[in-house]
């Protein structure tokens, strides 16, 4: 029986931990994805119960794989495939609106006014 081989850059990036898989490419190698303590490289084979320390914009995971996940899938199945092992303290220290990604898109109701916020001011300053 064949053996699955699995890049972890693919991996974090197909359990919807980084947006592109460049992204997860670029946290192994700046130190940000660490096995048993060691930094690891993104080309890394992942094998079931492997554990990993990912650090990201939004927090810091402590990951358990339970399964190797080839393609990007939507949420919900995604977290089929790990184990969030995550200390409770770190859960809590997330910080707010870390998960949006940057779109380069404003937040709605804030920045500019929108085209019937400028018509209403016009209206109103006459």
């Amino acid at each position: 029986m064949p053996v699955e081989k699995l890049r972890l850059d693919k991996y974090l990036w197909a359990i919807r931990l980084f947006k592109t898989r460049s992204l997860a490419s670029d946290a192994c190698a700046n130190n940000k994805v660490k096995s048993k303590g060691i930094n690891v490289k993104a080309a890394k084979t992942v094998n079931i119960n492997d554990q990993y320390e990912i650090k990201t914009d939004a927090k810091k995971w402590l990951l358990e794989v339970t399964g190797l996940l080839h393609n990007r899938v939507q949420y919900a199945e995604a977290i089929k495939y790990y184990i969030d092992l995550t200390p409770e303290e770190e859960t809590e220290k997330i910080k707010p609106g870390a998960f949006i990604f940057q779109t380069g898109k404003r937040q709605s109701k804030q920045g500019r006014p929108t085209k019937k916020q400028k018509r209403d001011l016009d209206e109103f300053t006459g």
